[in-house]
């Protein structure tokens, strides 16, 4: 999957992705802000389930079936790692 189109801008492929990567952190910092302490694990969980089902949809609306998986995981594991960044930083802010 290039990384880049042809003009240098970055190609629908990535912005297919990065869609539900910001979601992701979107999500991550509204857990943050109005979730009860000790409550952000649960909406985490949700978020990754929230994520995946954006990633199913934006990807089968594209319409097209090349690197279809690739896409799917791309986007999911993003999802996970910004996650799991936003779990590390609730886990540290419950010791304080």
């Amino acid at each position: 999957m290039p990384l880049s189109g042809h003009n240098g801008g970055v190609t629908w492929e990535w912005r297919s992705i990065a869609v539900v990567w910001v979601l992701a952190v979107a999500c991550a910092v509204i857990i943050g802000l109005l979730s009860a302490r000790g409550q952000e694990i649960a909406w985490i969980g949700l978020t990754l389930a929230a994520c995946t089902i954006a990633t199913l949809g934006i990807q089968i609306g594209t319409g097209r079936k090349e690197g279809y998986v690739s896409r799917m995981t791309t986007s999911i594991v993003g999802t996970v790692i910004v996650l799991a960044i936003a779990t590390g930083v609730f886990a540290l802010i419950g010791l304080m």
